[in-house]
């Protein structure tokens, strides 16, 4: 199969524009014949199920949260970037552009990204019209902070809560067409299969987590968004119920899987702190715009104060390495997500890590608030450093706050083309779910960005184009395609409870988030890849013949929900390290060790690699096909990243 990324001709700041203009329209009167399900209610969900419904259509969201406001949208803190440039300086559209096709390290698309940039401005304007409390400047003004990657203050923000504020705006939107009749909603439901008939996504098999049932819902077309894979990795910064499941059974089912070894490291978390932690916890990027990150200069320095023999606030100045600063002076703190955990890695990896494992650097606030005031600093990130104190005990306006890299966001995921459909007709793909944005390194701010964008801006257009073309008939939950997808979810479901193993469902997560960050994480080669892979296959093999899920499937049941995610998470970390093996290249958050400059930055190869890699499922244990689509860039220069 042929990608086709439909892309429109002509010049990229009219594409968008041309192409609003040149695809097929539903009139009112006939929205109203054509039913869409929605899986998933964070910002691209709820966004996208509330504007269907505005338009006229009959809409289905599904989640299996027990409200769409517990989505892990909310856990989003720093803030959300539009090109405005209120703060006059010299920000744009093309710049807004610029810097996220670069801090993507060149492999993403680039009209989709300029269409992102375009829309951007329109977001704020929704947003703001729904009440989300933007932070304001004194005189009323919306106010702007930096975040990494860019030498503007572009981010919108709401103190360190901006996801949960964003998510209340679309999740009141969303509630206005629930008490219109307009949508639906499925609440405690997770999806188990994506339905075909005669080629085409026509519906999807849920499970309700409260009572087990098994039930099927068709629809004209469905629309996945259904956030990232960074659970995967088991700890990670996502709610821990946050899962591929749906983007993984619609991939079995044709919709092709794109640069799935894309994962970003997030700089700055709360360390681990043992064995016993099920998750990590984000400190927002937002806090390098008044924190320094450093280290001691010397070894033995670092290791007093990891034996408590030497605070960190009576280290003198001469003796930190403020490394970021020192390294990249034109960025500083602020250079992107990747850079700066990489960075991280290395201060730890030549012993100069500050908690006792060994694995923590400081980011410091002692200037800020001695330049600010307290009050200053409290104002912009006081929830944070509550949050900080809560967990770590130790107070931020005082001492240094110990951060390192974690697992927090996936670029990668299903592929979609310009209208943002998966290679399967009539399924789409929003937010965080799909490839389309970011290429190997996401921006900060820009997921909130991307997924209010698909939400309320590209897909209640670009649906229209294709239900213009279908036929007003419904197909019946009969149908032979729902009985079959319905036996093949039980037959799974009996599977894993009848195996009655040894290890829980946790232990073999467990195992498999070891092995994905220690040979496919923040670093990695071919001989780990090589090895990563087998031990997920034997992972694989024992878990379909030694797992334990206790209980049974007519009740409430955690244990075979996390069962379920596992069993796919055991096929998807395999994928992801195939796909890590094939680029030998580095890029973005993508680092082999193999190819990397003189002074340790990521080397591309842009003329092997300057692709999407999609893979096509084959089967159970089958290796996947890859297919590429060839990345053109006629807008930006291909050039080595720098941001000294």
């Amino acid at each position: 199969m042929k990608l086709d990324s439909k892309i429109p001709e002509g010049p990229i700041a009219e594409k968008w524009s041309k192409h609003k203009f040149n695809i097929k329209l539903v009139n009112p009167a006939n929205k109203r014949k054509y039913d869409i399900i929605v899986v998933g209610t964070g910002l691209a969900g709820a966004s996208a199920a509330a504007s269907f419904g505005e338009l006229g259509y009959n809409v289905k969201a599904f989640c299996f949260q027990d409200s769409p406001r517990r989505a892990h949208s909310i856990a989003a803190q720093g803030g959300i970037n539009a090109a405005k440039n209120y703060q006059n300086d010299g920000d744009s559209v093309f710049r807004l552009f610029y810097d996220t096709v670069k801090g993507g390290d060149y492999r993403s698309r680039e009209a989709n990204v300029y269409r992102l940039s375009e829309v951007s401005v329109d977001i704020i304007d929704q947003c703001v019209a729904q009440g989300v409390p933007f932070a304001r400047e004194y005189g009323g003004l919306l106010a702007n902070r930096s975040f990494g990657g860019a030498q503007v203050s572009r981010t919108f923000y709401a103190r360190g809560q901006t996801g949960q504020q964003l998510l209340l705006g679309a999740y009141s939107a969303l509630s206005r067409q629930v008490a219109n009749g307009k949508v639906k909603m499925y609440a405690r439901e997770e999806m188990l299969d994506l339905v075909m008939v005669d080629g085409k996504a026509r519906g999807i098999v849920t499970r309700n987590l409260v009572t087990g049932k098994i039930e099927s819902h068709s629809a004209h077309a469905v629309v996945l968004a259904t956030g990232g894979y960074g659970n995967v990795f088991y700890l990670s910064t996502n709610a821990m119920g946050s899962n591929a499941t749906a983007a993984w059974r619609a991939h079995k089912k044709g919709a092709y899987f794109a640069n799935p070894c894309f994962t970003q490291i997030h700089p700055t978390c709360i360390p681990v702190s043992g064995d016993h932690q099920s998750k990590l916890t984000l400190m927002s990027e937002s806090l390098r715009n008044d924190g320094r990150v450093w280290v001691p200069k010397e070894v033995s320095d670092a290791e007093k104060i990891r034996k408590g023999e030497l605070k960190p606030t009576d280290l003198p100045e001469e003796k930190r390495d403020y490394y970021l600063e020192r390294r990249y002076p034109a960025f500083g703190n602020l250079v992107p997500r990747d850079v700066a955990s990489r960075n991280a890695k290395n201060m730890c990896d030549e012993g100069k890590g500050v908690s006792k494992s060994g694995l923590a650097v400081y980011l410091d606030f002692a200037d800020a608030i001695k330049r600010d005031g307290r009050s200053a600093i409290e104002g912009k990130y006081g929830n944070l450093f509550d949050m900080y104190q809560q967990i770590t005990g130790e107070n931020p306006y005082e001492t240094p706050m110990m951060i390192y890299p974690a697992v927090h966001y996936t670029m990668g995921g299903l592929w979609v083309d310009y209208n943002l459909m998966t290679t399967v007709d009539g399924l789409y793909s929003l937010g965080e779910s799909n490839f389309s944005d970011h290429g190997a390194n996401r921006l900060g701010a820009s997921a909130l960005m991307q997924g209010l964008a698909d939400g309320y801006f590209v897909i209640p257009y670009t649906i229209g184009d294709y239900l213009a073309k279908m036929p007003y008939d419904k197909v019946s939950t009969d149908h032979e395609a729902f009985k079959q997808a319905e036996a093949d979810v039980k037959s799974k479901i009996e599977k894993l409870l009848s195996i009655k193993g040894e290890k829980t469902v946790d232990d073999f997560h467990k195992a498999l988030g070891h092995i994905m960050w220690e040979y496919c994480g923040m670093s990695r080669n071919e001989e780990g890849l090589k090895k990563a892979k087998g031990e997920i296959q034997k992972l694989r093999e024992e878990f379909w013949q030694n797992v334990n899920v206790i209980g049974s499937n007519d009740e409430l049941n955690i244990s075979l929900e996390k069962a379920n995610r596992v069993a796919d998470f055991l096929e998807l970390g395999e994928l992801m390290v195939d796909d890590a093996l094939y680029r030998s290249e580095s890029c973005g958050g993508h680092f082999r060790e193999e190819s990397q400059t003189e002074e340790g930055e990521a080397k591309r190869k842009d003329d092997e690699f300057s692709f999407v890699s999609a893979w096509e499922y084959n089967g159970p244990e089958a290796p996947a096909t890859l297919h590429k689509e060839d990345l053109v860039f006629e807008n930006v220069k291909l050039t080595q990243r720098s941001y000294k």
